[in-house]
């Protein structure tokens, strides 16, 4: 696509403006756009002038503009169609008719080493000319498809057929102006409940379309201007330099730049599950969504969005919000079994009124008998039997609680958003409500306990700490700084002289990169020109050690080796040591013990202690080693020894200790030594001072790895921190956690992380310091990489849980009350006291709007004071079965009452009556609302003030009801009442509060109450055989 350029004459000379500092190529670069744009800009210029002298027109008043096709001059030798073939096709013929990387390096105006200029000029040219990289996403469903969905359901289109006989046969019985209240009304009242529900599954699409974009917005690496910096990866452009690491996603198609030991993942391509090598000789071919398995890199990016195989495999994929939780599949279970309940409930109300219908045991309004056989017209007939019908397929609607599913989603919904305030996001929707189960929580220590702000504070040379880097000797010095400038994949940025440095990498590299450089006056950038980097060994989890083999460029036939990593792991592989005055000493047994007590003092300061070591040997030993690639790693020479302090996070005792009171265990799992592992933890409440190694509360990840089966399914519940553990050990303990019946949340942030993040119940992926592969492997990403978020995500999960107990009791009162009073009088008096438009509103108020203000509820201290619901809890509890049971049958004695007493107690006619159960029907559900708050606690009045949307929604309700009595009397089938009739509606309902405060007075069982009827039903069988 050509790339319009407008310009100005006004503007030409900023626009062509040129940085003294650029890189060559990019000086090249912008010498050719500057000639081609300004002898484009004279020759249109005389052209304008010429064709304006031609036809003679008027000069405007306005400046006159410059329309230039820049693209082509700007890369004439390169398009984006090449880019792609090259890469896709892995072609290294079209990779070398360009000149190598170097070669599409130049042509993008690439510099290798500085990456591309990053004005928002620039950075625009390229997106206009390559593409952004972002992708095209299926269109997102519109609110039409959720009313479309809802009208899908069964018992709505009964509903709905019933509405349309009613209708037809009302208009025709009594005329298009009176006739249609019967059928509309149900009509009407069927379309709010759909309305209702398709907007509330429709905003729930659009919140997961919104996370959805958050989560894919990674922070990338790249390199501009010179200066290492983290963008979006929507902001990756065609000719940017990306710095890959462990863990790493691939944003864009590229080609290897520099780099030394990477390997990448492309099943996500290919569906191969073997790790793929780049190089620049062999294949330096890198795709988009692939991941790093090991080592690190730096490409140059060719392809971007939808011209990569990535981009066009995502564009086709939507993200399914159907997941079903495991909560909600109970619930479906629940929901079935109450609306076969239903449908027995219904049928047999069916049968019983149309028994009676056509035995004459019915009266119209006029008290005629409404069925007097041949007599009675077939208008009539059909019209009693659809009424009939209508009538036993509202029972069913309000039977079946269709609100409990709606009342997960907004629950989980609700709490997903505010999760996201509160530094959590959400990946599945299932770890919501698994986490107010969790009984362990198997926590990293870096970052998540501690701020990860590293500093190094204490050197160790030899034996003795120094203070004062002058005291150093001069060559000491110089592998210092060689071992710490190449061995590292940080990186070290100062725009001038005068500014202050600027440090990239993992916080542990930042440190030491910042102690080198201002402390030990490390010049990195003659380091990295002085010598040549032969062979990495890149740091990972379970060797806790990187390692490089470099050569001077001075010096061809002498060979240096530098180790770097876990103090007392590198001290194994050394069998010597430098003093401060630069002398190597022999390593003994004695000097040994010295050190290991000098590792051992760091750590129990809570430091974490890093080594450095090194070797020298000749070019001629190194080609032999160098087919093995791998470093020698053993007879070292110690160097030095620093000690890293990363403080640990403000409020997390105070969050370990909420976790610990609530019933759930925290345990550490860290690759630090066991010293500075127990000092973290004492230090954070994870471990009590008395608790040491002789209790086993501490372990050594190797120790724990070599246990017997038997020996780890004994210990793993003392095991309060384990100490240099790999991934496999987390990994380990997670699942003897399992077999032992916990549920398991654990935090991680590598890539061999993922398999512990996969297998946990929860799997929680730190935000900051995670890598792409971990977060994808967890179903929550604590953004903030901080413990309280992981405390809080405890209490949410619990929150989520209570809110669906809440309203699963709600809920099932008013099933239980509607069922028996309309069953009752349907086989007393022959007809249903509630009409189908009044138990549509029923259904909407209880199932919509009920949802709405009981999912809302926010957490409280309440639930951090209760033990972990266990995995096999019955849903409803017992505490639920008393509280329900007793409300509805204070309801069905009421409103049985009023229906077969009420006209005497009152001295109304019958229509006036029935208003009265319908108004006293709905009250008890709003003040039994209030009484569900709380399922325990006496007083449901507490935090009340904090639920705005509840004490609106019950507003609502109330102000809705009113308008439903008094002024839709034809829609809603009822009579108005008088001010002693509505204060005796609201004084019989709001006796469900005093009652409910009675209620919880009355301890329970916590042994399941469905398991005495199963226990009644087995030793009934029992008896049964043995008379038999």
């Amino acid at each position: 696509m050509s790339n319009i350029l407008h310009v100005g004459l006004n503007c030409i000379e900023p626009i062509l403006d040129m940085p003294t500092n650029r890189s060559i190529p990019n000086k090249r670069w912008h010498l050719a756009f500057t000639a081609i744009y300004s002898s484009r800009a004279l020759y249109s210029l005389l052209n304008q002038k010429k064709k304006k002298k031609s036809r003679k027109l008027p000069v405007p008043s306005n400046p006159s503009f410059v329309v230039l096709n820049v693209k082509p001059e700007a890369f004439s030798s390169i398009d984006h169609t090449t880019l792609t073939a090259i890469v896709n096709e892995k072609s290294f013929n079209k990779l070398l008719e360009f000149g190598g990387i170097e070669g599409v390096a130049d042509a993008l105006g690439t510099g290798i080493k500085n990456g591309i200029d990053g004005s928002v000029n620039n950075v625009a040219l390229r997106q206009e000319a390559f593409g952004s990289n972002t992708y095209q996403r299926p269109p997102a469903k519109r609110l039409f498809h959720f009313v479309v969905e809802a009208f899908k359901d069964l018992t709505i289109l009964i509903l709905l057929f019933c509405a349309a006989l009613s209708l037809g046969f009302g208009i025709k019985e009594n005329g298009a102006k009176e006739g249609w209240y019967d059928g509309g009304s149900i009509f009407v009242a069927v379309l709010l409940v759909i309305s209702v529900s398709a907007v509330s599954n429709f905003r729930q699409n659009r919140q997961f379309e919104k996370l959805s974009k958050v989560s894919n917005n990674i922070k990338v690496d790249v390199v501009r201007n010179g200066h290492r910096q983290q963008i979006s990866i929507f902001e990756v452009v065609v000719g940017d330099v990306v710095c890959l690491k462990i863990g790493d996603q691939v944003p864009a198609d590229g080609l290897f730049l520099d780099g030394h030991s990477l390997q990448v993942d492309e099943s996500s391509m290919t569906g191969e599950s073997d790790h793929v090598e780049i190089n620049s000789h062999h294949n330096p071919f890198l795709f988009s969504g692939t991941k790093v398995a090991d080592g690190y890199a730096q490409m140059l990016v060719t392809s971007v969005g939808m011209n990569t195989t990535w981009g066009e495999m995502m564009s086709t994929i939507s993200r399914d919000t159907n997941e079903q939780t495991p909560l909600q599949a109970r619930l479906n279970k629940l929901t079935s079994s109450i609306g076969k309940a239903g449908l027995a409930v219904a049928f047999l109300v069916l049968v019983v009124l149309l028994v009676r219908y056509f035995t004459g045991n019915t009266e119209d309004e006029n008290g005629n008998q409404e069925f007097n056989g041949s007599n009675t017209k077939a208008d009539d007939i059909v019209n009693s039997v659809v009424r009939i019908i209508a009538a036993a397929v509202t029972i069913v609607v309000v039977a079946i609680p269709e609100g409990l599913p709606l009342a997960v989603t907004l629950t989980l919904a609700y709490s997903m958003k505010r999760m996201m305030a509160d530094q959590a996001m959400v990946r599945k929707l299932s770890a919501c409500e698994t986490m107010g189960s969790a009984t362990t929580i198997c926590t990293d220590k870096t970052g998540t306990l501690t701020l990860n702000q590293m500093k190094v504070t204490k050197f160790w040379l030899g034996q003795d700490p120094i203070e004062d880097s002058s005291l150093i000797s001069t060559d000491l010095l110089n592998l210092i700084q060689q071992g710490v400038a190449l061995n590292t994949t940080g990186s070290v940025y100062r725009a001038t002289s005068g500014s202050n440095y600027e440090f990239s990498g993992s916080p542990t590299e930042k440190a030491i990169l910042s102690w080198a450089v201002l402390e030990l006056d490390m010049e990195m950038e003659i380091l990295i020109k002085d010598f040549t980097i032969l062979h990495v060994e890149a740091f990972n989890s379970e060797k806790k050690r990187s390692g490089v083999s470099i050569r001077s460029e001075a010096d061809h036939n002498t060979v240096h080796m530098h180790w770097k990593g876990a103090a007392e792991m590198i001290l194994a592989m050394c069998s010597s040591y430098y003093d401060a005055s630069g002398r190597m000493k022999d390593i003994d047994d004695g000097e040994r013990m010295t050190f290991e007590q000098i590792i051992q003092g760091m750590a129990a300061s809570s430091l974490r202690c890093i080594a450095f070591a090194h070797k020298q040997i000749s070019e001629k030993e190194h080609e032999i080693r160098e087919t093995s690639q791998k470093l020698e790693e053993d007879s070292l020479t110690l160097i030095g020894l620093v000690g890293i302090k990363d403080p640990c996070r403000p409020g997390v005792r105070r969050a370990v200790e909420d976790c610990q009171y609530a019933g759930v265990n925290v345990k550490m799992i860290t690759g630090d030594n066991v010293f500075t592992a127990r000092a973290i933890a004492t230090e954070c409440g994870i471990l009590r001072p008395h608790q040491d190694t002789n209790n086993e509360a501490v372990v050594e990840g190797e120790v724990f790895r070599n246990y017997t089966p038997e020996e780890r399914m004994e210990k793993v519940d003392k095991i309060r921190v384990m100490a240099r553990s790999s991934p496999f050990d987390k990994l380990l303990m997670v699942q003897c956690l399992k077999q032992k019946g916990h549920v398991v949340a654990v935090t991680g942030d590598g890539t061999n992380d993922a398999p512990a993040l996969k297998e946990a119940d929860i799997g929680l992926s730190m935000g900051i310091q995670g890598t792409e592969v971990a977060k994808e492997c967890s179903d929550i990403i604590i953004l903030d990489d901080n413990f309280d978020s992981v405390a809080t995500v405890l209490k949410w999960g619990r929150c989520v849980y209570d809110n669906i107990q809440k309203f699963i009791q709600f809920q099932l009162t008013v099933n239980v009350a509607a069922l028996v009073i309309n069953f009752v009088a349907a086989i007393s008096v022959g007809e249903v006291p509630l009409t189908a438009v009044q138990l549509l509103w029923v259904n909407l108020i209880m199932d919509t709007l009920g949802a709405l203000a009981l999912a809302t509820e926010q957490p409280t201290k309440e639930l951090m004071e209760r033990p972990p619901v266990g995995r096999t809890e019955p849903l409803i509890t017992n505490i639920m079965w008393r509280n329900l049971l007793v409300q509805a049958l204070y309801q069905i004695a009421v409103l049985l009452t009023l229906q077969f007493k009420g006209e005497s107690i009152f001295g109304v006619n019958e229509k006036v009556k029935d208003t009265l159960i319908f108004n006293t029907f709905v009250f008890c559900q709003v003040f039994n609302e209030f009484n569900a708050r709380k399922l325990e606690k006496k007083n449901v009045f507490k935090g009340i003030h904090k639920n705005k949307l509840f004490l609106g929604i019950t507003g609502i309700t109330i102000i809705l009801q009113v308008v439903m009595v008094e002024f839709l009397k034809k829609f809603a089938d009822t009579e108005r009442l008088n001010l002693g009739q509505w204060g005796a509606c609201l004084g019989i309902a709001a006796i469900s509060w005093p009652l409910g405060w009675v209620v919880k007075c009355i301890s329970v069982s916590k042994k399941p109450f469905l398991s005495y009827l199963r226990w009644q039903e087995h030793h009934f069988l029992l008896y049964v055989c043995t008379k038999i």
